[in-house]
């Protein structure tokens, strides 16, 4: 009878510990991550740049959709989209995250689709319009491709939410230095300046995500630089491709994921060669490797969200009249296309749009603030993002909707193309008005302070 007492007790004991021991392991983050192919598979006409004259015509390298699912240990989810495009438009983005939320209960603030911005991916539906002279085969095609991508986003993060398992994550910011400010620096006269000019932001945000063995899963890092070195007709995602390749080649098996920062007045310079976008990917991910090499920050196993959409204004736009003289006057293509098109919206009794709705998004993992902001936004936001939550904050533009040019205050007061002309590039009516840079970060620090972040 004592025997069968103590053999009880033995497996009481080992079923305790073993509960206890399941219990320790659940508490850590659990990560998943997928890929899928984006390229599209036939001829078509290019993002990014109105001086290209006819469709693409090859592949340099695969364009990609890749997500990291991230779950912390109360079982919270978030899932980082990365895809190596121009942007997201709020239609596109609007149905996967419906999508997202129907088939997995993902709301809006866990979810972050960045695009990198490359110049070399496709035209997709309803965005930038005016643009390019696309014909009807052309534009059958571009929403035939829409509707694959939307379908590949939706693939990719269900592959990644079954793919989970047992992680750790460590964060930490590197450093490389060719973006240049290039509303502050001619790129012309380049090669002769010997002090280059304007704020910059030379932070390479690294998240890291090994398994329960300390074998590196996942790399995503980030650069504020637009990925313009490449202005041919083949696909790619620029020096963001090349550096994504230099990492995946450095660590078989891993899945390394760009995203782009607040790069919008930033070029890569000088530029124009695979070469240099090829040198250019060799130095980000040289960045992303030292930091990979060193002492990085562990993340504790704690996940936060919070997501809003604010009205930023609009300034008065033009009557019929003003977009027609604009028409007549202007010798750039699109300029007149834009302006044809606001007319015609005008005299068919369209009401025009007084204010946009704006996304703004903060993640806290663990102890690390993230936030996302929509648009082509600047580097001074990242700036002043970071002197308000923190040096180590991640601050990621081209997020969830990318919609117009985000200048700062003191960009819409000096004009040019970011703070004046871009909304023609992108079919707004009128410029932003000037209270938006007060708006955004008033509702991001808001957001943070809903997600849990210390703020001043």
């Amino acid at each position: 009878m004592r025997k069968i007492f103590l053999l009880l007790t033995s497996v009481c004991l080992l079923v305790t510990l073993g509960a206890e021991a399941g219990g320790l392991a659940a508490k850590g983050w659990k990560a998943g991550v997928a890929r899928r192919v984006i390229t599209p598979k036939q001829s078509m006409w290019m993002a990014g740049f109105a001086v290209r004259d006819h469709p693409s015509e090859g592949t340099l390298h695969d364009l990609w959709a890749k997500a990291l699912v991230l779950e912390d240990e109360e079982g919270k989810q978030a899932v980082l989209v990365t895809t190596d495009l121009l942007g997201l438009p709020k239609g596109i983005s609007d149905r996967i995250r419906t999508r997202l939320y129907t088939d997995h209960k993902l709301g809006k603030a866990q979810i972050i689709l960045n695009s990198s911005h490359t110049h070399s991916g496709p035209v997709l539906s309803d965005a930038l319009l005016d643009i390019y002279p696309v014909d009807a085969e052309q534009t059958a095609r571009i929403n035939q491709y829409s509707r694959f991508l939307e379908e590949q986003i939706v693939a990719v993060v269900g592959e990644a939410l079954r793919k989970t398992e047992p992680a750790r994550i460590y964060a930490e910011n590197g450093v490389t230095r060719f973006q240049v400010n290039r509303r502050n620096n001619n790129a012309a006269v380049l090669h002769r300046l010997t002090q280059l000019q304007g704020p910059n932001d030379y932070a390479v945000p690294v998240l890291k995500v090994e398994n329960e063995k300390g074998e590196l899963k996942a790399v995503a890092f980030g650069y504020a630089c637009h990925p313009t070195v490449l202005n041919g007709y083949q696909w790619s995602g620029d020096y963001a491709g090349f550096a994504q390749l230099e990492l995946e080649k450095s660590h078989p098996g891993v899945t390394a994921m760009f995203f782009q920062s607040t790069g919008a007045d930033q070029n890569a310079l000088p530029r124009n060669t695979i070469p240099l976008a090829q040198q250019y990917g060799r130095e980000l991910a040289a960045a992303v490797d030292r930091v990979l090499d060193e002492d990085m920050h562990a993340i504790p196993a704690r996940l936060s969200t919070a997501y809003s959409e604010i009205e930023l204004p609009l300034t008065a736009h033009p009557d019929q009249e003003g977009y027609a003289k604009i028409a007549r006057e202007t010798t750039v293509d699109y300029y007149r296309r834009w302006a044809n098109r606001m007319a015609g919206k005008l005299q068919q009794g369209e009401a025009m749009p007084k204010t946009y709705p704006y996304p703004v998004q903060v993640w806290y993992l663990g102890d690390l603030p993230l936030v996302t902001l929509g648009g082509e936004v600047v580097v001074e936001y990242a700036i002043k993002l970071k002197q308000i939550l923190g040096p180590s904050t991640f601050v990621l533009g081209y997020s969830n909707d990318v919609m117009a040019y985000i200048p700062s205050s003191t960009i819409l007061r000096e004009g040019g193309y970011e703070g004046e002309t871009s909304q023609m590039v992108y079919g707004l009516p009128s410029t932003w008005a000037p209270t938006i840079e007060t708006m955004i970060l008033y509702e991001a620090v808001r957001l943070a302070r809903q997600a849990g972040v210390p703020t001043p």
